[in-house]
């Protein structure tokens, strides 16, 4: 029986991958990582069953950059992913582990990005191609993307290109491959479809089942906030002062050195803080947690591996100051609080471009996480002053104030001053170094950034007034263009009896035909079909590519609505048709599917 793996350093990964990783701050697989890379550098195909959010990305990824050789300039590795938003994360992740090999480059190709760039980057080449299966087609039959040197193909999420019926196309491309590659799919179900295109593209794979730990503790209470990365300190500091059950509270972040660097700041700011992480020792890592628990220290700021273990039941709160990867770490990290049956916290920073991974985490915990919303400058003052007096009353209670009476009272003679002034003087002494009132910055409160809220604008009339431009009239008269002329309706072989919605047109158009979702326009669903506006001009290729792409598995079989459809767009009979529109046509906008208006009201993108 072999010896579980327990740290990187136990695969045989070559030293800059391993650099990355510690330098990132992993240090301990995760289960699919230790089940699937060992037998993916020892060269085999894997079938894998696991979730979204267990860290595949990373089981198929590091054993995959051990096998580039970065003096190809060729593509070497393919992965295919059925979203664009996967195959920028998968783009990512390889980017980060790949970080200590000079002249890696990694190339995401995907639908809705311009076609012209993506050709000019495969010109310059890259080692790892990450692509949505109907952007990898169209490369591979203009012989734009060649594959001939492909050592690893990797499916990700196969259960959900077979969902967004993309599971013909990935066959396609699996026939225009070479035969001598390996193979990694993997899947979090393993429907029979999906068997069967391992069974047929496979060769003797090794199958890996992992169940993901995601089991949370309902005395939980588990909360996000969506904010900037540039504001995260200063929303730490706020939720620390207001929490009214706040003891002590364990702080997450993804590196070692950001444990240091945030411990420092903390500290400077007043709070009794300390890092934990995989380089202190043995007996460092002991003195913190040691004085975690008898309150010497209230804030320790972690990795995942550096806190495991941790069993304090003072920690009140848990804050993922970084979002984790992966939903098992997530996982891990809050339960560090709540133990014992004790009420806990977990609060969770989100960045814009993280609210992915919070989907992830939600889908995978089956837990809706609630919106927090961000204390205000006023409100953060007001507990200020609140704590401040409920101090001054336990002195007053608990001390024998006569001396300082008799002080109070000589002042007061001495400089003819009300004794409610000299009290003034005397809390403005003791507040000095952290104020009951936040200063005013000039720019808007971090609270109103974080709740989505815009800034708000002066009247018009207090703005100062533009010039218009010279070619003003231009402009105009182009958007003019554009909103009234350059649209046509079609019509696409699916509808409402299939369990479409507008989400999946729009990413089937956009992901398989390249087609921009701002030239995408209104999408009226009805029983057995919808309609669609998409540019008038479209060549016949796009065209072909529309009307092969699928949604819930049917095919569009896109082409121009006949006069009787278009006419009942208008909410009127046309010559032997009937019927009206949807009472609320769905209008796409700012990537969102939401009732009401059209598609005309948009401005175009400069």
């Amino acid at each position: 029986m072999t010896a579980p793996i327990e740290r990187f350093d136990q695969l045989d990964l070559q030293a800059p991958i391993l650099a990355a990783l510690a330098e990132i701050g992993y240090e301990t697989p995760s289960p699919i990582q230790a089940a699937c890379i060992p037998h993916l550098l020892a060269g085999h195909d894997i079938l894998g069953e696991a979730q979204t959010g267990t860290g595949k990305t990373a089981a198929f990824a590091l054993p995959a950059l051990d096998r580039v050789d970065i003096s190809k300039r060729n593509p070497q590795v393919l992965v295919l992913a059925p979203t664009r938003e996967l195959a920028i994360q998968v783009s990512e992740a390889f980017q980060r582990y790949a970080s200590k090999m000079p002249g890696f480059h990694v190339l995401p190709i995907y639908g809705g990005q311009s076609m012209v760039v993506q050709l000019r980057q495969l010109q310059r080449g890259a080692h790892v191609v990450v692509g949505t299966p109907g952007r990898v087609m169209d490369h591979i039959e203009r012989k734009s993307l060649n594959l001939d040197g492909l050592s690893t193909l990797v499916l990700d999420e196969a259960d959900e290109m077979l969902r967004m019926g993309f599971i013909d196309d990935v066959e396609w491309i699996l026939q225009h491959l070479p035969a001598e590659r390996q193979t990694a799919l993997f899947s979090a179900t393993m429907p029979d479809a999906i068997r069967r295109v391992a069974h047929r593209y496979l060769r003797d794979p090794k199958e890996v089942k992992i169940k993901a730990a995601t089991a949370t503790v309902s005395t939980i209470r588990q909360r996000f906030l969506q904010i900037a990365g540039a504001h995260k300190l200063d929303a730490l500091t706020r939720i620390l002062e207001v929490e009214d059950d706040f003891d002590a509270a364990i702080v997450f972040v993804r590196t070692k050195t950001a444990t240091v660097e945030l411990a420092e700041k903390l500290e400077a700011r007043g709070y009794a803080a300390a890092c934990l992480n995989g380089d202190m020792t043995q007996q460092l890592r002991e003195r913190v947690i040691e004085q975690l628990k008898n309150k010497t220290l209230d804030i320790v700021v972690a990795t995942d591996v550096a806190a495991r273990g941790i069993d304090v039941p003072r920690v009140s709160h848990v804050i993922n100051f970084d979002i984790p990867y992966d939903t098992e770490a997530y996982v891990h990290r809050i339960g560090r609080t709540g133990r014992a049956g004790r009420a806990g916290n977990a609060i969770l920073f989100v960045a814009p471009r993280e609210t992915h991974l919070l989907r992830q985490i939600e889908r995978a915990t089956r837990q809706p996480i609630e919106l927090l919303k961000l204390p205000s400058r006023e409100a953060v003052a007001d507990k200020r002053v609140a704590a401040f007096r409920q101090q001054v009353a336990e002195v007053l209670e608990s001390e024998d104030l006569s001396f300082f009476v008799d002080v109070i009272a000589g002042m007061e003679a001495q400089h003819d001053t009300e004794i409610h002034e000299i009290a003034a003087a005397l809390a403005f002494l003791a507040q000095k170094d952290r104020p009951l009132q936040m200063p005013e910055t000039g720019r808007p409160d971090i609270a109103q950034l974080a709740s989505g809220k815009p800034e708000a604008r002066a009247p018009r009339d207090a703005r100062e007034a533009r010039e218009p431009r010279e070619n003003r009239g231009e402009i105009l008269e182009r958007r003019r263009d554009y909103a009234e002329g350059r649209l046509a309706r079609y019509r696409i072989d699916v509808g409402r009896e299939h369990m479409a919605s507008p989400k999946d047109i729009v990413g089937a158009i956009a992901n398989e035909a390249g087609i921009e979702s701002r030239f995408i326009g209104q999408i009226n669903l009805f029983e057995d079909y919808s309609t669609v506006e998409l540019p008038s001009d479209l060549s016949n290729d796009t065209i072909q590519i529309l009307r092969r792409a699928r949604v819930r598995q049917q095919p569009l079989n896109l082409r121009l609505a006949s006069p009787e459809e278009a006419a009942r767009e208008r909410g009127r009979p046309g010559p032997g048709g009937r019927g009206a529109p949807p009472k609320k046509p769905f209008r796409k906008e700012g990537g969102f599917d939401r009732p009401g208006g059209d598609f005309k009201s948009r401005k175009p993108k400069p």
